[in-house]
């Protein structure tokens, strides 16, 4: 998000799930929540490649600032799997099934 070269939407979807993410750790004994939060990670999965392949900007525009976010998102997306995993390890452990 920090050099403006995603649209709104990658923003308000990671924060949307993020938001979800708290509301899941408050909420320990809902399951609900988490069900929420892991789809939403899993959504988010798909989106996060379709807006990284789709926005990912020409050699001759690439900026370091614009390098940094393209990383960064490439990141935040290589840990989303693991991220999966855990959320369903916590879902099973509140008792779904």
């Amino acid at each position: 998000c920090m050099s403006y070269m995603f649209p709104a939407s990658y923003a308000w979807g990671n924060f949307s799930v993020l938001a979800l993410g708290i509301w899941a750790i408050v909420q320990r004994d809902s399951l609900d929540a988490i069900m929420m939060f892991l789809a939403g990670l899993l959504l988010t999965v798909l989106t996060d490649i379709i807006h990284v392949s789709v926005f990912y900007p020409p050699s001759n525009y690439l900026t370091d600032t614009k390098r940094f976010s393209i990383g960064m998102a490439i990141f935040s997306l290589l840990l989303k799997p693991v991220s999966c995993y855990l959320v369903y390890r916590m879902y099973r452990e509140r008792g779904g099934e």
